[in-house]
């Protein structure tokens, strides 16, 4: 994609989980990393937590293949937020019930939900064995790891349980998610030697059987109203903790999900809203870094 060419996008989020999405597949769609910083900035930029490219799906494959870049502009393999916008998108077009979404993580299916302004996303299987998810050391039981922080005879927070749900999780369980600087924590954590392709940490407190209150730090975006790959690991390390069932209500700061871990096939389900906000095209100096910098080298 030329700098001078007019690049349309969607601002759409999922529970304040915001993204700005660009349909490349008439046209693809080729952004330096410094132009998908550019876009992705908040102060400067568009401002989003993702960057989502419509791109073509494999002939006789799925119905379009989702890239996803986090708002510093590195790419990321899953965002289930953002396959809910996605999805919603892709159903209106083609009037489907169910779409499929590939993406670097694998197939994700979206499907309407009786609620018009509701999708449900099946997430596919967890990944739960060390070198999956993955952790720079064996670990036979992922359902708590020895990590913690601060001091060894009183640390502030410690054995997290680890899920990979497309993305490295690791789920702190705690008695009030608003008792720990996430700010502060997070970014130390994000780049703890423990993860080497860094990861999403969550604090978590199950408040019932089927409740679950979370906050999160997204590895390359920080803190986050909402991401649905976070509140699928949750709800699975807590039902292998036994703290809840396989099904609960997920609420994070931007507001709830519905998400289940299905017994009959190991899936884990995500349901939610999607919002489209407006559209718009990329400003052209966005699109100029690549030439400013040059000129600056």
């Amino acid at each position: 994609m030329m700098a001078a060419t007019p690049l349309s996008f969607l601002k759409m989020n999922g529970l304040g989980n915001d993204f700005v999405v660009i349909d490349g597949r008439a046209e693809p769609v080729r952004l330096s990393y410094e132009q998908r910083h550019a876009i992705g900035d908040r102060a400067a930029g568009v401002g989003c937590d993702q960057l989502i490219i419509m791109e073509p799906a494999q002939p006789g494959g799925a119905d379009v293949f989702m890239r996803i870049y986090n708002g510093i502009g590195e790419e990321v393999d899953a965002c289930g937020n953002a396959a809910r916008c996605i999805a919603h998108l892709v159903m209106e077009e083609t009037g489907k019930d169910r779409v499929s979404i590939e993406t670097n993580a694998g197939l994700l299916v979206g499907a309407r939900c009786d609620d018009p302004q509701m999708v449900s996303i099946d997430m596919g299987r967890p990944r739960l064995k060390w070198d999956e998810i993955p952790l720079a050391e064996e670990f036979r039981d992922t359902r708590r790891i020895e990590l913690q922080i601060g001091p060894i005879d009183a640390p502030i927070l410690h054995s997290p349980g680890v899920v990979n749900m497309g993305n490295p999780h690791a789920v702190f369980f705690v008695g009030d998610v608003e008792a720990h600087d996430l700010a502060a924590i997070g970014p130390m954590l994000e780049h703890h030697p423990m993860f080497p392709e860094r990861a999403n940490i969550s604090l978590a407190h199950a408040t019932v059987p089927d409740a679950i209150t979370v906050k999160t730090w997204e590895r390359g975006a920080g803190l986050t109203k909402a991401c649905g790959t976070a509140a699928c690991a949750v709800l699975v390390a807590a039902a292998r903790l036994n703290m809840t069932g396989r099904k609960a209500a997920v609420t994070l700061p931007g507001g709830p999900l519905t998400i289940e871990w299905r017994e009959t096939d190991d899936h884990v389900l995500m349901s939610g809203p999607y919002a489209l906000d407006y559209g718009g095209t990329i400003p052209p100096e966005l699109l100029e870094v690549d030439a400013a910098k040059a000129n600056t080298a």
